[in-house]
């Protein structure tokens, strides 16, 4: 399968967990079908300067960001912490975590497998 740039569900939102402002995201997968039930995300997400993807829990599953570009603050596990391009920032199962941006757009991968 190739999916091309065109193709890919690209949608901006309400930043997510309430962490205000706007998120772009953008499907690289669709959902747990193509993940082989792996997982259920599989995106390129823009969390857009002033907006946040908000603190919350992961259950049975885990998350994974890469840092594409921009520079932000992830919440681990309440700590704040400054991340920059090429950090992997990782949620486990039964954690928290957040992302903010703050001056520019922080592009990620964004990962979530099921444990």
């Amino acid at each position: 399968m190739i999916r091309r740039k065109d193709e890919i569900n690209k949608q901006t939102k309400p930043a997510p967990f309430d962490g205000g402002g706007e998120v772009t995201m953008r499907c690289l997968l669709e959902g747990p079908e193509e993940m082989y039930q792996k997982g259920r995300v599989f995106n390129h997400n823009t969390v857009h300067p002033g907006s946040a993807i908000g603190i919350h829990t992961h259950h049975g599953e885990s998350e994974t960001y890469y840092i594409l570009s921009g520079s932000g603050i992830y919440h681990d596990n309440g700590k704040d912490v400054e991340v920059h391009p090429g950090d992997v920032c990782f949620c486990g199962d039964g954690q928290t975590h957040g992302l903010r941006a703050i001056n520019e757009p922080i592009d990620i991968i964004a990962l979530i497998l099921y444990k």
